[in-house]
């Protein structure tokens, strides 16, 4: 049997990856960030963020390869991801994988950003369907039921902020360097939840999310507290900031467990990383509960995570021609709607 060897782009935000997956082993992964680049501006600036993976998408594709021990006519496929995210940075991991796959007459592998943080949790073991994920990120937060490979259903959202974008956020009013969540994670295993935020929709019937209203009262309280020269505890601001996160995933994926009656759950995205979320599921959920979360190294955005999806994707035949575009708000339903 002919090995499959699948070579990955990953340009969605900040970050500009290549990896190669050799028959579902993730060889090379090869990550050049650009957090130093945007902590200055508290954020990611989208013409920035394209320019600098204009500068290296050349170079870690080489870097990959070399890595590997791969050269193109050993690849059985060119994935790349096409939303959604930062079109202006998207469009240039689209030209890079569609300009190598017409050199070297490779099959072009359309992959969803998200199905790609999903299907990371393969690093970890084989996944079992049905499946229900929590996908966590610095633009998603979605409660996703996964009855069969590839047939991706949302059955909750946040109908605002991503929970990453919160912790982000107040990260920049309490003056933290970008990213902010893995700092605000720490400052909260040494405090308390002593300023008690609003936990919102967290007794509705419904599966969705809310985080703009924490990250208001968050602001207000921290603005209210400079007004009148008080001085807070920035343990205690992240410890309470954190149990009202955490407290409002957790209550809707207790209800999600109860009308989507899974035995495997999925906690995949950047904000899978945070310790106080991996701890708390570990501990609310029931022993017989599959929790697979993928390493640290595949959580944040990479291109081995799309990589693990598009062997999925050229399994089912889901391929692409020199036509792909790069859609932004790329939802879940792409795969009924095209």
């Amino acid at each position: 049997m002919t090995e499959k060897i699948f070579l990955a782009i990953e340009s969605s935000c900040d970050e500009t990856s290549v990896a190669i997956l050799r028959d579902k082993q993730l060889v090379t992964n090869v990550i050049a960030s650009q957090v130093s680049s945007h902590q200055r501006f508290g954020g990611v600036v989208p013409e920035v963020a394209s320019r600098h993976h204009v500068e290296v998408i050349t170079r870690c594709i080489e870097e990959a390869l070399a890595e590997a021990d791969v050269t193109p006519k050993d690849l059985t496929g060119v994935a790349v991801t096409y939303g959604p995210g930062l079109v202006g940075a998207l469009l240039v991991g689209l030209a890079a994988a569609k300009a190598f796959a017409w050199a070297h007459g490779l099959p072009l592998i359309p992959v969803n950003h998200m199905a790609g943080h999903l299907m990371a949790a393969q690093a970890v073991k084989d996944l079992t369907y049905p499946l229900l994920a929590l996908l966590v990120s610095g633009g998603h937060t979605e409660l996703v039921y996964v009855e069969k490979p590839g047939d991706y259903k949302i059955i909750g959202e946040t109908r605002d902020d991503a929970v990453g974008e919160a912790y982000d956020k107040v990260g920049r009013v309490m003056g933290l360097p970008y990213p902010a969540g893995r700092q605000i994670d720490e400052l909260a295993r040494q405090g308390q939840d002593v300023y008690h935020f609003p936990r919102a929709m967290i007794k509705e019937d419904n599966l969705d999310f809310s985080f703009s209203g924490l990250k208001s009262a968050f602001i207000n309280l921290h603005h209210n507290a400079q007004q009148k020269e008080e001085e807070l505890v920035l343990e205690d601001l992240c410890a309470s900031f954190q149990a009202a996160v955490l407290d409002i995933l957790a209550a809707k994926l207790a209800k999600a467990l109860q009308q989507y009656p899974v035995k495997t759950l999925v906690l995949a995205g950047g904000v899978a990383a945070n310790q106080g979320l991996r701890q708390r599921l570990a501990a609310d959920l029931p022993a017989e509960l599959d929790l697979i979360v993928p390493p640290l190294r595949l959580c944040g955005d990479n291109a081995g995570m799309i990589a693990y999806a598009a062997e999925l994707e050229y399994a089912k035949g889901n391929l692409a021609d020199l036509a792909l575009n790069a859609k932004s708000s790329l939802a879940f339903d792409y795969l009924e709607s095209e």
